[in-house]
């Protein structure tokens, strides 16, 4: 345990870099997306209104809570977030920069429904404000991690003579061996963050 918790913070060490940029492209989505539905902008308003409206007739998760399966919709959205989302964050990583446009749509998307479905703020009342931001927060730290994750290797892909090149020289399927145990590592912090941010999102309503 002792030693995994090492490896865990060396793959983070590595990562520092990404992550902070990732975490900076989602600050941008999250700030742009709250100011205007603030300030009442009729397009991002009108966007917001038609994203939750597919979501209730559409998604899986938002279906099954509106029947009352909180625990069914909170493990199928932990599966879309893991699979559909940070997974694919990762490998999009490769190219360095595609995880950033990403990164910055979903920061617009968490911060365009910090309004309600009538227009009013969901961080006035204590109560709602602390699960919109836990939510918000739970989600987020974890697809900034698979996104750095990728980014780092993919840094380390594209410049392999750069001083984002790894020490050991072995490879798998092409990529930096040490990139990719890497990657490994930090999802054993995605994966028990997503449960836990699905869980809050769903269970606890």
């Amino acid at each position: 345990m002792i030693r995994l918790s090492k490896d865990i913070s060396a793959a983070l060490r590595r990562t520092r870099l990404p992550i902070l940029w990732i975490a900076l492209a989602y600050l941008v989505g999250i700030s742009t997306g709250a100011i205007l539905v603030h300030t009442r902008n009729s397009f991002a308003l009108d966007y917001r209104d038609r994203l939750v409206g597919r979501a209730y007739q559409s998604d899986t998760a938002a279906i099954l809570l509106s029947h009352g399966h909180r625990l069914r919709a909170a493990a199928v959205d932990f599966a879309g977030n893991l699979f559909a989302g940070a997974v694919t964050s990762t490998v999009m990583g490769l190219s360095v920069v595609l995880p950033f446009p990403v990164a910055a749509y979903r920061g617009w998307v968490g911060g365009i429904v910090s309004v309600d479905g009538h227009h009013a703020s969901r961080l006035v009342d204590p109560r709602e404000c602390a699960y919109y931001l836990g939510v918000l927060v739970l989600q987020l730290i974890p697809y900034t991690l698979a996104g750095a994750a990728g980014v780092r290797l993919g840094l380390a892909f594209v410049l392999p003579d750069s001083r984002w090149a790894y020490s050991s020289p072995q490879r798998w399927l092409g990529l930096p061996a040490e990139g990719i145990r890497d990657a490994l590592h930090i999802y054993l912090l995605v994966v028990p963050m997503f449960l836990v941010a699905s869980v809050v999102e769903f269970a606890t309503r």
